[in-house]
């Protein structure tokens, strides 16, 4: 081996590749494209699948867009089954058992783009006739030859056309006539048969072909493929992807790639669920290095080594074209390290480099110095870690030289710190990826000024988060990373940042006074916001580009500007992510749909409409009271009550001068926690006498008496009431007394606070009276939100305010009531 040859063992654990690629995934990709294509609002979709029905239902509104009705029991298309439907642009029936489909059945739908009638039981390639198409499946059928009808001339839009079914074991050289002067630039075809034959020529006749998808068996019929790339080579496609192409049984000895040499406008090649030994990875190498292939993929890949030395291939003396390499998904045939012995050398040209679900544990030192020109390292879905990644033996004198972004997504790093001073070794590095670990905040971190992009996405990090980033960060991802709120402190340090996103956080409100001026890129999407304010963008004045679907908006005058002033164009996901959470009677309606009237909204605009009328009524009003005498009244009235006033008082010096404490409170052990932390502090805090049983309760007296005691003692009693509190036996003898007490001495001593709801219909028949002063008496319920937990502390402490001149010291009181009778001699 010559020196420049370096041997590398590399470390790649065993995958298991849990389900092989189907021949629709493709079309499935092209699917979820055409959704957004097609669907401009959500009610225009209508999900039919799965609902056992045998035919279209004619009562299906005329502004469907998306239609699915798969997975049902539909055997024919036929008649004005579509009529009505003039937008219809999406429609997909597979897994329908479809046997047969009229040549008219599509006459009523004009605005078809997709369709999709793949995994039937047709027998023969459909005859229809659809102008605006573009995307086409029909995959997984029953038909046996992939003759095309003549009515697919008139396919003068269709991009993409998948073909395949078990039953077509051949391809005819007149098959795709109706192609020849078609659009179509890629095609799928195949549906993972060995095929018996295939005519030169056939696929020549695509002439617009640049993609192609293929998903056969060739094992033992190389002359076939090789026949199939010379007419690839016609069409001058440039991307290729060949799924399930040897079988796990098949013994490669020919060269069944040599062609590739000759194929001047090849770019991409692709090799998908396929086996693959070192004998042919050696062969297939050398005719990848002497093509003009510039992108090599090995997607979900079965690996044998078949050769005592693994992968040995010899150096090479020019430099290859290839400028990426991926491999997606290694499963190992055996048990253990694969060798690979190459110049590395050779790769002089490589810019991106993917090993991603490999499970490699460890990278090799020779990756990390011998790419030169490596500017992009995707090492996603491993089992790195950071002893992995900077491996001790490796010299980090020079690493990754050219290097731009580096991808560690979904692998097993944790220490944000140590990664943070590692990055200072790359020279070059502007984008890391960290999402999918389990990184945590162990101390602080010092990051090299040429990193401007960061993602942190699916971390659990928290509010603190920003802390440990730079201000030199321009882009920075923390999506589902804990964070329930931002604060205008936590972006001031970003002056250069251009894209946030906070995508899956708990965040409830962007603050008013956010100010971030250089920010192009907002995600806040699949969060807890309820309204956007205008307030909101007057800080960030070169904003472009901003999601917020997904959140429950409120449907209420909050959203009025948003909906009706905002520009929409600077939504990427309007409006189809933006539906109405609240109030109940708006619920699931498009956002872009909720129609708020401007008088009801703006606030000048009520004042200006309803400042006449006030001073009509005010007018009216005054008139009558002067007409009426009014000021007498009202004179008389001011009496009447201060004497009211004054009479109660007397009457109530003796009651409230016995009282020890403001509150005595019943509650259930299991909710001490809450009492402890919230209720005795905020309340004693304020200034409060408080009872409390673990507290106030005189040691050797009887239980019920010291529940009397403090019951007589208090001038109210707090129930905190749970589901614990109704389950608690010392808690019904506890509002036994107090309801006795309230009754025959002082009729509003109670003071219920529902700590979690509780349908009065669900309380125990020991409870009757509890449910009666339920529904008749006003209760504090305890709320989870801050802000209105402010206004409960504020309604309590006023309920027991009123107490405040009447608790006094015991031997005090009976001074005062020893004075009482003295008073009333006077009087």
């Amino acid at each position: 081996m010559s020196p420049q040859s370096t041997s590398v063992a590399v470390l790649i654990g065993t995958v298991v590749i849990v389900s092989l690629m189907r021949p629709d995934c493709t079309a499935i990709k092209e699917n979820n494209e055409g959704f957004k294509l097609c669907v401009t609002s959500m009610r225009g979709v209508k999900d039919l699948s799965h609902q056992n029905i045998t035919s279209v239902p004619s009562s299906l509104s005329n502004e469907t867009q998306y239609l699915d009705i798969s997975y049902n029991v539909i055997q024919t298309l036929e008649g004005t089954e579509f009529s009505g439907l003039s937008q219809l642009c999406f429609l997909k029936a597979a897994h329908c058992g479809l046997r047969e489909i009229s040549a008219t059945v599509f006459t009523h739908t004009p605005a078809l783009k997709i369709l999709n009638i793949s995994n039937n039981d047709l027998a023969f390639i459909p005859d229809i006739s659809l102008k605006q198409l573009k995307i086409l499946d029909l995959a997984n059928n029953l038909y046996t030859s992939y003759e095309l009808p003549a009515s697919f001339q008139n396919f003068t839009k269709l991009d993409f056309l998948s073909l395949g079914s078990t039953a077509a074991l051949s391809v005819s050289y007149g098959d795709f006539d109706a192609l020849m002067n078609a659009s179509v630039q890629h095609l799928a075809l195949g549906a993972g048969t060995h095929w018996q034959k295939y005519e030169s020529g056939s696929l020549a006749k695509i002439k617009s072909l640049k993609k192609l998808s293929l998903f056969a068996s060739f094992c033992g019929t190389f002359g076939m493929f090789e026949n199939l790339l010379v007419d690839l080579n016609v069409t001058q496609a440039k991307m290729l992807r060949f799924i399930s192409l040897f079988p796990d049984s098949c013994n490669v000895s020919d060269n069944p790639f040599k062609n590739l040499r000759t194929m001047p406008f090849i770019q991409n090649l692709t090799l998908e669920n396929t086996w693959i030994n070192s004998t042919f990875m050696v062969v297939f190498m050398k005719n990848v290095w002497l093509s003009p292939l510039h992108e090599l993929s090995f997607v979900n890949i079965t690996y044998n080594e078949d050769t005592p030395d693994g992968f040995n291939l010899p150096p090479i003396n020019h430099t290859i074209n290839l400028s990426s390499v991926i491999f997606n998904g290694v499963n190992h045939y055996q048990y253990r390290y694969p060798t690979i012995n190459m110049s590395f050398e050779a790769f002089s040209r490589l810019t991106y480099l993917k090993f991603s679900g490999t499970g490699m544990n460890i990278l090799p030192c020779r990756v990390m110095t011998a790419l030169p020109s490596l500017e992009i390292l995707d090492l996603s879905d491993n089992l790195l870690t950071e002893s992995g990644f900077w491996w001790t033996p490796c010299s980090n004198s020079s690493v990754f030289p050219k290097l731009r972004k580096l991808s560690l997504s979904r692998n097993r790093f944790s220490s944000l710190s140590f990664i943070s001073q590692k990055t200072h070794q790359m020279n070059s590095l502007e984008s890391l990826d960290l999402s999918f670990n389990s990184i945590h905040l162990d101390g602080d971190c010092y990051w090299p000024a040429q990193l401007t992009e960061l993602s942190l996405g699916n971390n659990n990090l928290g509010n603190s988060v920003f802390a440990y980033l730079s201000s030199d960060f321009e882009k920075i991802d923390l999506s589902k990373t804990g964070i329930t709120s931002i604060m205008q402190k936590d972006l001031t340090r970003f002056s250069k940042l251009t894209h946030l996103t906070l995508s899956s956080n708990s965040i409830q409100v962007i603050p008013v006074d956010l100010s971030v001026p250089a920010l192009l890129s907002l995600h806040i999407d699949q969060n807890a916001i309820t309204s956007i304010s205008r307030e909101v963008l007057a800080g960030l004045p070169r904003l472009q580009k901003l999601k917020v679907g997904g959140n429950p908006f409120v449907c209420s005058c909050d959203s009025y500007w948003f909906i009706t002033a905002f520009n929409k164009s600077l939504l990427m996901d309007w409006p189809l992510d933006y539906t109405c959470n609240t109030p109940l009677s708006f619920a699931g309606l498009p956002l872009s749909e909720y129609k708020p009237s401007k008088l009801s909204c703006e606030m000048w605009l009520q004042a200006a409409v309803a400042l006449p009328v006030l001073i009509v009524i005010s007018a009216a009003v005054g008139l009558v009271f002067h007409k009426c005498d009014g000021a007498w009244y009202t004179k008389m009235l001011w009496v009447w009550i201060r004497m009211k006033r004054r009479g109660k008082k007397r009457s109530n010096i003796l009651n409230n001068a016995s009282f020890s404490y403001h509150a005595f409170i019943s509650y259930s052990n299991q909710d001490s926690d809450w009492v402890d932390t919230h209720l005795v502090p905020t309340l004693e805090g304020a200034g409060f006498s408080l009872c409390v049983h673990e507290r106030d309760f005189v040691p050797g007296e009887w239980i019920i008496d010291n529940i009397i005691n403090c019951v007589e003692s208090s001038y109210k009693t707090l129930f905190v009431l749970s589901k614990h509190f109704v389950q608690s036996e010392w808690c019904n003898y506890e509002l036994f007394f107090a309801q006795h007490r309230a009754i025959s001495v002082h009729r509003d001593s109670l003071v219920f606070i529902l700590l979690e709801p509780i349908p009065t219909d669900s309380l125990p028949k020991k409870y009757l009276r509890l449910r009666s002063l339920l529904r008749q008496q006003t209760y504090l319920e305890w709320p989870k939100d801050d802000r209105k937990q402010q206004t409960f502390w504020a309604s309590l402490k006023s309920t027991l305010h009123i107490a405040d001149k009447s608790v006094v010291l015991k031997d005090i009181a009976l001074a005062i009531s020893d004075t009482v009778p003295l008073f009333a001699d006077q009087m």
